[in-house]
């Protein structure tokens, strides 16, 4: 209602519209979970280039797979991801556990900012060059990360901070300043006055053993493991590299990983068996329903052989991946150049920095596993390396499954979450008809997009997709219930995965 109505004239008011616009999220955040160098534990990290990578976690590094998917997935076409690092911890030698660098200065006690021997290459150093040489709680602190363990060793990074005090109720406490300021170091003790003028190298840092199962299948209750994703607000797609270059993920975790990507709305791309050395061993594996075929579902995605790479760390020479790395940037290509309703695979889906691939299929023994939904990574003549299927692993032939195509499932994941978060303003409106046309035309706008784009069949949009909300989808009941029930479907675009080119001879015609 306007202002109330006193005098003659004429008053404004402004309607609301009920317009509100659904934005569609990303498509290829991809999550990936593994051991690093260095940087934050259990703690997802949003990063954008293999540089971003390389500031948090130390970079490329022989002993963590997942750095090295990190940088194939940034060298594919990949834009966004969360990197969660775990350590190994729990066991019952402590030597086997990871473990932070510590060192005393003038009777502060200091440790590393998280796990690791990079831990150990830092040297603090306190001095009494402050603002008020009186103040007898007041020093400066200076923390270097050498270029190795020797005391004095090239200075490759530090950090200063001027005039901290050991005074708790000082603004400049040392502790608070140091937790919210310093990359590299956290105060464990204080002491009461000024620390004395001394400088001191951190030892004792771990990076600990191998991670197994258990750190990656972690705590839902305290966060660690898979489930430090909580604190993410989405990603698209999981890639979990192979705990060691020699040990592949256990199927236990592969399960985890799965249910967890279903309640995420997510995709998990699963790398092949390292003991599968041609693609009847994928078949014979696939007709006993064990080890990787247990994971057969619409959200998870199985590509087969694993590829060979230049590896930086061993002089270029070249090495044996997994391939979620490189399939994970392919997506997020293909995403930003075509949209996710188009097939990451073709000819357009090249591997970007593969030399090799572990088993160079023919299209005879292409055809054995596609039937059974793994997808081929093949090499043709000209083009080179490319992603030859988009198969879930529900798309095994004979389960005929509506998630059989990889596109299919992203694009009805990518509604589903879209549309979950664009109408969360309908929750306690009152549930009436003006509620029910307000919903139809904000999830119609948002689908007629996508129907603009080319995401669905049809050539009108009453073909392509529909949205009801109405007395029929809403009963009575499911009012008094507080319950609105909003029906939306599509057609959508499925690959053309056999491309069948028919040819007749024209007989010759014969004189009249």
């Amino acid at each position: 209602m306007p202002a109330t109505l006193t005098y003659p004239g004429v008053y404004i008011e402004e309607v609301p519209s009920g317009v509100r616009t659904i934005v569609g999220v990303a498509t290829s955040i991809t999550a990936f979970v593994g051991r690093a160098l260095r940087g934050p534990v259990n703690d997802p990290v949003h990063i954008q280039n293999f540089g971003d990578f390389e500031r948090t976690f130390g970079g490329l590094w022989t002993e963590s797979t997942m750095s090295y998917a990190v940088h194939h997935y940034f060298l594919n076409g990949g834009t966004d991801a969360l990197i969660v690092r775990l350590v190994h911890t729990g066991d019952a030698d402590p030597a086997k556990n990871a473990a932070k660098a510590t060192a005393t200065v003038g009777g502060l006690e200091l440790e590393a900012a998280n796990e690791g021997a990079w831990g150990n290459r830092l040297k603090a150093i306190v001095d009494h060059e402050t603002k008020d040489p009186a103040d007898n709680k007041l020093f400066n602190l200076t923390i270097q990360e050498l270029a190795s363990t020797d005391p004095t060793a090239e200075v490759v990074a530090s950090e200063t901070f001027r005039n901290v005090s050991t005074d708790p109720a000082s603004p400049r406490f040392v502790t608070s300043v140091l937790e919210n300021q310093s990359v590299f170091v956290r105060a464990t003790a204080v002491p009461e006055f000024q620390p004395a003028e001394a400088e001191a190298t951190f030892t004792g840092g771990n990076d600990g053993d191998a991670l197994d199962s258990g750190d990656y299948e972690g705590s839902e209750a305290n966060r660690t493991g898979l489930f430090a994703l909580d604190k993410a607000d989405l990603f698209n797609l999981m890639c979990i590299p192979p705990f060691t270059h020699n040990t592949p993920v256990a199927l236990s975790t592969w399960s985890a990983a799965l249910a967890y990507c279903k309640k995420r709305r997510a995709m998990l791309i699963v790398d092949p068996d390292p003991n599968w050395s041609s693609p009847d061993a994928v078949v014979s594996d696939s007709q006993g329903g064990t080890g990787l075929f247990t994971l057969r579902d619409e959200n998870s995605i199985l590509y087969y052989p694993r590829v060979k790479m230049a590896d930086p760390l061993q002089e270029n020479r070249l090495a044996e991946f997994a391939p979620c790395g490189v399939v994970a940037g392919i997506f997020a290509r293909t995403d930003a150049n075509r949209g996710v309703w188009k097939a990451p695979a073709g000819l357009d889906a090249g591997l970007v920095g593969v030399r090799e691939l572990a088993y160079k299929m023919t299209d005879g023994e292409n055809g054995k596993i596609n039937p059974i939904g793994v997808n081929a990574l093949r090499t043709f003549p000209v083009v080179g390396h490319v992603v030859w299927g988009a198969r879930t692993l529900e798309g095994a032939d004979v389960l005929a499954s509506e998630w059989k195509y990889v596109p299919v499932r992203r694009l009805a994941l990518f509604i589903e979450e879209s549309l979950y978060r664009g109408t969360q303003w309908v929750v306690f409106e009152p549930n009436d008809e003006p509620l029910w046309a307000q919903i139809r035309l904000n999830v119609g706008t948002f689908m007629q997009d996508l129907f603009r784009q080319g995401a669905f069949q049809g050539t009108s949009p009453r073909e392509a997709y529909f949205v009801k909300c109405d007395k029929e989808t809403t009963t009575q009941s499911d009012i008094d219930k507080g319950i609105v029930n909003i029906l939306v479907g599509f057609a959508p675009l499925k690959p053309a995965e056999f491309v069948v080119i028919k040819i007749q001879q024209i007989a010759g015609q014969t004189a009249a």
